[in-house]
């Protein structure tokens, strides 16, 4: 007989021991559950032992008939054996997120898209830190959004980013401004159709009633036509369009039009940022902090001071005249393409590979055939990368074995004019480029 107080937290890493600790802590029986055995924090493990439960790996089929909830880690699929037993003997299956929204009696943005997120997030928390209340950011960075949030009241404000995988377990989630920044092709391989992918995104603001807001991109044809899927109030923001009420630029400066009255906040030029994606995800920014209350000069002021975020087209060094950026977050072709469109003046020596999503690489590799001089692939990815770049017409491609071979190959052709990004259009490439 299952014990009504007993979770099983499948999934050992951040997001899965944050979410165990709390529970525990909370007096839960908490299971942790791995496929494979790991080392467990000596911490984590008393605490779990103390209110009954233990860490487990290999076979956990028979733990099933001790719980009655199943927490997912973002790495966990709807679609595993586990988890399909569990639903089948009625066992409530929910994501982190899930867990940590139910228990948190505060205010939260939460932001998801296919690109952009990070920037957004960090930058929306940035604002919030201005309102006279304690504020935290977290969800798809940095610690499990359960551990975030704890200790947190109903005055506070978090800004969580959330992702497809984060998205596919939640039930009650509803966040109070819900931000959609875009959709492109991305974790296929996990989702298989871009509809169950969109699907999926949409959680986000499922649950939403008039008084949430939900923040759409107007420029993405995708998500500007979601708002029928939301019972949300809309905010639309654009940086192509004048819009009637919103968030948009107009001669450079971003404006907010918000209940019959229109603020200027700032002009591009004022800010260290650059890059079409970054105009978008600064009108973003400024859409959900302007709705959780933060003032014009309060956001005016954020923005002026923010100077990017680590890995996001991030400027690394200078050598013999080359400026070399790494651009280690750009996991997916729509991001690489962002990235080759903020280099206005091209002349790019590009490093790109790693693990292969499948995702379709024709626009990227178009785009790369005018903005590269040179291009060079590696990891699981680049045979299929070097095909598609030969049809794509670029030129002067390179195949090296592993990073470091990939630096220096683009240290010995790249010369002024020339620029090099790490770009990868994959996961695990390489984040440390120093």
């Amino acid at each position: 007989m299952s014990d009504k107080g007993a979770v099983l937290v499948f999934g050992a890493g951040i997001s899965g021991s944050g979410a165990a600790k709390v529970l525990a802590k909370k007096g839960r029986r908490v299971f942790l559950y791995d496929e494979k055995p790991r080392e467990i924090d000596p911490g984590l493990l008393s605490e779990l032992e103390k209110a009954g439960g233990s860490f487990v790996s290999g076979d956990a089929a028979s733990i099933l008939s001790e719980v009655s909830q199943v927490v997912l880690s973002p790495g966990i699929p709807m679609d595993h054996p586990l988890v399909a037993a569990a639903k089948a003997k009625g066992i409530e299956v929910i994501s982190e997120i899930e867990l940590a929204w139910r228990d948190y009696p505060g205010h939260m943005i939460a932001i998801t898209g296919t690109n952009g997120k990070t920037t957004t997030t960090i930058l929306t928390g940035k604002m919030l830190e201005t309102l006279p209340v304690e504020t935290r950011v977290g969800g798809n960075i940095g610690r499990a959004l359960s551990a975030e949030l704890e200790g947190l009241d109903k005055n506070s404000w978090c800004v969580a980013e959330v992702s497809s995988f984060q998205l596919e377990g939640i039930k009650d989630f509803r966040p109070d401004v819900a931000a959609v920044l875009n959709l492109t092709p991305d974790h296929l391989e996990r989702h298989g159709t871009m509809v169950e992918y969109a699907r999926c995104k949409r959680n986000i603001f499922i649950n939403q009633t008039a008084r949430q807001y939900t923040v759409f991109n107007y420029d993405d044809p995708e998500t500007r036509d979601w708002g029928r899927y939301s019972g949300g109030t809309p905010c639309y923001f654009s940086r192509k369009v004048i819009l009637p009420e919103g968030v948009y630029m107009q001669d450079g400066s971003f404006f907010i039009k918000w209940k019959g009255k229109k603020t200027e906040i700032c002009n591009i030029k004022e800010l260290q940022i650059f890059g079409a994606h970054n105009e978008e995800n600064v009108l973003a920014a400024i859409a959900c902090a302007n709705l959780a209350g933060v003032t014009p000069d309060d956001i005016r002021r954020v923005l002026l001071d923010f100077t990017g975020v680590e890995h996001r087209i991030e400027y690394v060094a200078t050598i013999g005249g080359v400026p070399y950026y790494n651009d280690s977050k750009a996991t997916n072709t729509d991001s690489v393409i962002k990235a080759l469109e903020a280099f206005e003046n091209g002349h790019l020596v590009l490093i790109a590979g790693g693990y292969d999503k499948g995702t379709p690489l024709g626009p990227m590799m178009e785009l790369a055939a005018e903005k590269t001089d040179a291009m060079i692939l590696l990891g699981a990815a680049r045979d299929r990368f070097y095909e598609a770049a030969l049809d794509a017409g670029v030129k002067n491609i390179h195949l090296a074995g592993s990073f470091e071979e990939a630096v220096e190959i683009a240290h010995e052709i790249a010369s002024p004019p020339h620029t090099v990004p790490l770009s990868p259009a994959c996961a695990r490439s390489h984040s440390s480029w120093k």
